[in-house]
């Protein structure tokens, strides 16, 4: 006894509503993605006579010190130095050509300045940059 096959079997890939659920995608992620950058700490920076601007963002790491010493590194708050080598050792290490930029407000004692550059001295962090305003 011989069976034949009821259904054929469709190599067709139903296309008419992909462009559909692609746009619906595009939009979805558009509404969603969040592009900021970088806020930091309420800081005044001290005025400088002459800047040089840094070309590649994408290389610095932004550390911002405010008024009553509270410390950020690219947005995430630091309860020490201590801790902020740590976490610059550990940037160092996935980039090696990072540059530290430091965001000080211009009220801050250069005396815990001074401690922040001796703590990324020790984070092997020696492309250090400050940033500061231009004097007109």
């Amino acid at each position: 006894m011989e069976f034949k096959a009821k259904s054929s079997l469709s190599s067709k890939i139903p296309t008419a509503s992909i462009a559909d659920i692609v746009f619906l995608l595009l939009i979805f992620f558009m509404t969603v993605t969040v592009f900021r950058r970088h806020i930091g700490l309420r800081v005044t920076l001290p005025a400088a006579k002459a800047t040089q601007k840094i070309e590649s963002r994408r290389l610095i790491s932004y550390i911002w010190i405010d008024r009553s010493r509270r410390i950020n590194i690219d947005d995430v708050p630091v309860e020490s130095l201590r801790e902020l080598r740590i976490l610059v050792k550990e940037k160092l290490q996935e980039t090696p050509a990072l540059i530290v930029s430091l965001r000080v407000d211009k009220e801050v004692p250069y005396r815990y300045v001074a401690e922040t550059i001796e703590e990324l001295k020790k984070a092997d962090a020696l492309r250090v940059n400050f940033g500061t305003l231009t004097k007109d």
